[in-house]
């Protein structure tokens, strides 16, 4: 598949968020203890009025759709509450600063059966009837009000769901069902009950404008930043599910970000960006000025060295991805075709369809997806939840052990050999859940230290013959090819690359590259690991919409790995300096 992020919404791309492209997540001690009381099936908090009134609704609907012709044989109600308080600022002043609380209703209605209903794809196509993105309701807790958004939601949901289905009869005489499509449309899962304490946040927004200020400002001083932003947030998410199968659930949490971003541009119209951030879930446990400054003052040096470096030319050849570099490769390249939604549409590539129970890794890799997992030593892992977007509790799945090929991440579309889900339904607020990663994690049993590592990569150099290899330290993001109509393809964008040299010569910074190839043959060239995990936290857009993600990963060699230029802007940087660093404009400030 192909996919740009937010503009182009047919493929899948992890990426950096900005203020733009926020989901809430959950994470922190709150999902620990959901975790655990949920399987020991006690609750934590009282039972929502919202709930309680989603329940009565519930039941009226079923016991009148149930006896429709076609009948009704699943119904579920998603409400999530979302409150968020932001605080931007942008080259030493303020851009924004709000606090929002909204409330959004999605429905589901289901017609046939558990093997054959409304969502069946005939021949890779769907019935066209496009799924509710829900409704906004009012944040009172009126449940008069939302029983009658209900209602209506939910006599819209079946009536669509119902034409469907007579669409998808009548296709399957004409059409051709491959041996994956024959898997049941839906999975039967054990009820959930789990009723956890309400999340908030109490937030004084002035400390922030007055830090976001100080922040912007001092990337001022170089004259290589063009432009800066910065951007809190603090962002609180409730989630109540009910369905006819007898789950009802209430969770959530709170999370804190800090963002920083800047922008440069090299002499040849290249645009340069730099980005860093801060993720925390204890109010407590802001990032001090100090730390914060120090990102700055770094990421800005960053900036002035790239908008100086050398553009380098396609490369094919030994090359070292640092730990979050290794993450987001392994996202890409492996990640998204891991998961089951993937491996049963027949306009799918379905890359590792059938290799279940094959080597597809070298022998001394394994991966597993965890979003259980709230943290890694002090780094909080964004793709951690207790339940996910159909209900379905949160699970470690093995995907690969030794190289080879376990699992795949599971929502509530079954495969055959694989019947149930694994937790892995998930989406962005108003978009239908299909199999995503949450947090994907590494492991490896031939690491080395990073410093031997790269002299690993200076011996592989030496042996191909090679004038220089790639250290690729940082990256912005990536996207990957999935669909049969494409090549079976993906792309990192780094940030910072270096050149290596066999001979002693300093490593020399480079810029403009892309880093590009097809999944199993890069998999196949992985040499060697680190020893020391690295986390990328990101938002990755596919076709459920944004979601929070984490990768966790070593060090990686690769015997080679494909360079390509990347795209750039033709536009010159502007005439004149900044006022700030411009002798003349100093000049004529009068005190």
């Amino acid at each position: 598949m192909k996919s740009k992020l937010l503009s182009k919404l047919f493929g899948v791309r992890f990426a950096l968020p900005t203020a733009v492209l926020i989901a809430l997540t959950l994470a922190g001690s709150t999902v620990a203890a959901a975790r655990a009381a949920s399987k020991l099936g006690k609750s934590a908090g009282t039972k929502s009025v919202l709930l309680t009134a989603m329940e009565q609704e519930l039941d009226r609907s079923l016991s009148a759709l149930k006896a429709a012709d076609p009948p009704a044989y699943f119904i579920g109600y998603n409400l999530t509450e979302q409150q968020r308080s932001e605080v931007q600022g942008s080259n030493g002043a303020l851009l924004s600063s709000q606090e929002v609380k909204n409330r959004w209703l999605e429905t589901s209605v289901r017609t046939g059966d558990y093997n054959l209903d409304d969502t069946h794809k005939v021949g890779g196509r769907d019935s066209g009837f496009q799924s509710s993105f829900g409704t906004q309701v009012p944040i009172d807790d009126d449940a008069a009000v939302l029983r009658r958004a209900i209602w209506l939601e939910t006599d819209r949901q079946y009536r669509g769901a119902a034409e469907a289905l007579l669409k998808i009869k009548t296709g399957r005489d004409v059409k051709i069902e491959t041996a994956e499509g024959g898997a049941p449309d839906f999975s039967r899962e054990k009820p959930q009950v789990w009723f956890g304490p309400h999340a908030s946040f109490q937030v004084d927004r002035r400390p922030w404008e007055e830090k976001v200020r100080r922040y912007t400002s001092a990337f001022r001083t170089s004259p290589s930043v063009l432009n800066s932003i910065v951007t809190f947030s603090a962002a609180a998410q409730n989630e109540y599910v009910v369905n006819s199968e007898g789950t009802r659930l209430q969770f959530g949490d709170v999370k804190y970000r800090l963002e920083l971003y800047i922008q440069g541009k090299a002499p040849d119209g290249m645009d340069i960006n730099r980005y860093a951030n801060f993720d925390w879930t204890d109010s407590a446990a802001a990032p001090d000025d100090n730390a914060v400054f120090a990102r700055v003052k770094e990421i800005t040096g960053e900036l002035e060295h790239l908008v100086a470096a050398p553009v380098i030319e396609p490369f094919a050849g030994p090359a070292m991805l640092t730990g979050r570099a290794s993450a987001v490769f392994f996202h890409e390249v492996f990640g998204h075709r891991a998961e089951g939604h993937r491996q049963k549409d027949v306009k799918e590539g379905q890359t590792f369809a059938r290799n279940v129970g094959e080597m597809i890794f070298p022998e001394f890799l394994s991966v597993y997806d965890d979003p259980t997992r709230a943290r890694t030593g002090s780094s909080v892992l964004l793709g951690v939840y207790p339940f996910d977007d159909e209900g379905v509790p949160a699970e470690r799945v093995t995907l690969v052990e030794h190289g080879v090929l376990k699992n795949f991440l599971m929502s509530r579309s079954p495969l055959l050999g694989f019947p149930v889900s694994n937790g892995h339904g998930r989406r962005q607020v108003g978009l239908p859940p299909v199999s995503r990663q949450g947090n994907l994690i590494v492991e490896s049993s031939r690491q080395v230290s990073n410093a031997a590592l790269r002299q690993k990569l200076i011996e592989e150099i030496k042996r191909q013959g090679k004038p220089f290899g790639l250290i690729i330290d940082d990256i912005a993001g990536g996207f990957t090819f999935t669909g049969r109509g494409t090549p079976q393809a993906f792309q990192i964008n780094p940030l910072v690359v270096y050149r290596v040299y066999t001979d002693g010569r300093p490593d020399q910074l480079v810029r403009g590259a892309d880093i590009v190839g097809t999944p199993r043959a890069s998999l196949a060239n992985i040499l060697a690991t680190g020893d020391t995990a690295e986390v990328f936290n990101g938002y990755c857009g596919a076709e459920s919409g944004s979601i929070p993600v984490a990768a966790v990963a070593p060090a990686i060699l690769i015997g080679e790995l494909e360079i390509q230029k990347k795209e750039q802007s033709s536009d010159r940087p502007p005439i004149l300096p900044p006022p700030a660093h411009d002798p003349q404009a100093k000049a004529e400030v009068k005190p």
